[in-house]
């Protein structure tokens, strides 16, 4: 099964994904930023490739999951195509960098290639205070997220508790991701994979179940 790991720029899924991964034995899919041909562009001028950044992510995860298996093995993806499009996308659009025209197209594309799709067994949001993420942004190197405002980070705060809160309970986990420094303190970190194992394993008793009903 896939499980999901979710949360807003700076918030630390990437080196929760590469900690489950060693800890756990799960495979990890990072997500394609260094790939992403319009990114740098996109940080320094938002309206003119919005478009362009988030339809490349979008088919960067359609292709995955179309190709993916993930039978009899946990798979742990940094950042989902949902993501992609209820928050990411949708905060460009509320903010006025894409146009009503080009969501339209977006959305069309995503209804026509998530008939194809299969949703994640689970989701594992880190959630973090914008101050965190900020804090985190700043330090860990990557010059073109310098110029994401605190506005833009929390816009996509509020996306991700509103997409968040309508998933089914059974389905989600939520790591407080400004109490848990799971980077940097090795009990934290334990706490968390703990946590997130525990998860992991009431999702896999689940899917079992249903194959016997």
């Amino acid at each position: 099964m896939i499980i999901g790991v979710s949360g807003n720029i700076g918030a630390g899924k990437s080196s929760l994904a590469q900690i489950l991964s060693e800890t756990l034995g799960f495979e990890v899919v990072f997500e394609a930023v260094d790939e992403n041909p319009y990114l740098v562009d996109f940080y320094k001028d938002m309206k003119r490739w919005a478009f362009h950044s988030q339809l490349f992510f979008l088919m960067k995860r359609f292709d995955f999951l179309k190709r993916v298996d993930s039978e009899g093995r946990v798979i742990i993806q940094d950042r989902t195509i949902y993501e992609d499009v209820n928050i990411f996308a949708r905060n460009l659009w509320l903010l006025g960098h894409i146009d009503d025209r080009d969501w339209r197209l977006y959305k069309e594309t995503f209804e026509t290639i998530s008939e194809h799709l299969k949703m994640p067994a689970g989701f594992v949001y880190i959630r973090c205070s914008v101050e965190i993420l900020m804090k985190r942004i700043s330090t860990r190197g990557r010059d073109y997220e310098a110029s994401a405002s605190v506005d833009y980070i929390s816009s996509l705060n509020v996306l991700y508790d509103e997409w968040f809160n309508i998933l089914e309970p059974a389905r989600k986990i939520v790591i407080d991701g400004d109490h848990y420094d799971f980077v940097l303190s090795s009990n934290h970190r334990d706490t968390v994979i703990r946590q997130v194992s525990d998860f992991v394993s009431r999702l896999s008793a689940g899917v079992q179940a249903k194959l016997f009903e």
